[in-house]
């Protein structure tokens, strides 16, 4: 089975035959992080051909160094039949003297104009994207942080719910930037230990790296709530040792006065049936 791309783009771009412009780029879309722009050229890199583009958004501001591998299909969609649509698949390494990869002879202009194709309905010329990131190498640019990898899909999930967490942060060095992201990425980390796993002194510590985030620019409303629901949740736990430990004392102490009570029980019920015994012959004349 075909393993599914990670992430689907669609380009749309209006007045296609009109169109002057030496190439077309289309907005700037994000996959796991990454930031990714489409770039068409009208027959000014093969004549009388469509030439497409995947190229990495805003290389210029990576860190030295960087690398992406991407498996990607580009796609001139055929808006009267999909079987007829023009798709072209590329596996490669994006980095800095390569940013952009793609065909150049994806798909003949006449193909495109020509009346009744399908790929032009109300002027209009329908492209897709479809890429499956594999490896990245460097810092990944998420919101003007330069983030490794593996911290990409937490912080972009950060930023999904709470897109205002950065909106004030107006600190220039990126080296900066980037240490308050690590910071507050660590204190997340230490809210998701289990309340009796996590120490007192890292609460204490949780405070005042909230109040440094904060005096960056951060907007952290929402961690501030949840530090004290963690809190709140300590306190609970330590009150709920101590009733648990209370409770468990009080349960030995019946379970031991419940066994000698059945002892002292057994005992009776021993007596009682001695005396109701007959006295035999032999014990009277004895």
């Amino acid at each position: 089975m075909e393993k599914k791309f990670d992430k689907k783009f669609t380009w749309v771009i209006k007045d296609f035959s009109s169109l002057q412009s030496v190439n077309i780029l289309s907005d700037i879309f994000v996959v796991r992080g990454c930031k990714w722009q489409l770039n068409a050229y009208k027959g000014n890199k093969v004549q009388n051909f469509l030439s497409l583009f995947l190229e990495v958004a805003g290389y210029g501001s990576l860190p030295s160094g960087w690398r992406r591998h991407a498996r990607f299909r580009l796609i001139v969609v055929n808006q009267r039949s999909e079987t007829l649509s023009r798709q072209l698949e590329g596996q490669n390494w994006f980095e800095e003297k390569a940013n952009g990869w793609g065909f150049q002879s994806m798909l003949s202009l006449d193909e495109i104009n020509a009346k009744d194709s399908g790929f032009l309905v109300n002027k209009e010329l329908k492209i897709v994207v479809e890429i499956e990131l594999l490896e990245v190498i460097g810092k990944v640019d998420v919101n003007g942080f330069h983030l490794l990898s593996s911290e990409v899909e937490s912080v972009s999930r950060m930023f999904e719910k709470h897109p205002e967490t950065a909106s004030e942060v107006h600190l220039k060095n990126p080296n900066l930037r980037t240490g308050y992201m690590s910071l507050l990425l660590s204190l997340i980390d230490t809210l998701c230990q289990s309340p009796h796993k996590l120490p007192k002194d890292d609460l204490g510590e949780a405070y005042y790296a909230l109040e440094s985030l904060t005096d960056a620019g951060f907007k952290l409303d929402w961690l501030e709530k949840k530090i004290s629901q963690v809190s709140e949740r300590k306190e609970k736990e330590k009150d709920g040792e101590i009733r648990k430990k209370a409770v468990e004392k009080e349960l030995k102490d019946l379970k031991e006065k419940c066994s000698d009570l059945e002892a002292q029980l057994e005992k009776e019920k021993s007596e009682a049936l001695a005396a109701k015994t007959p006295i035999s012959f032999d014990d009277i004349i004895q």
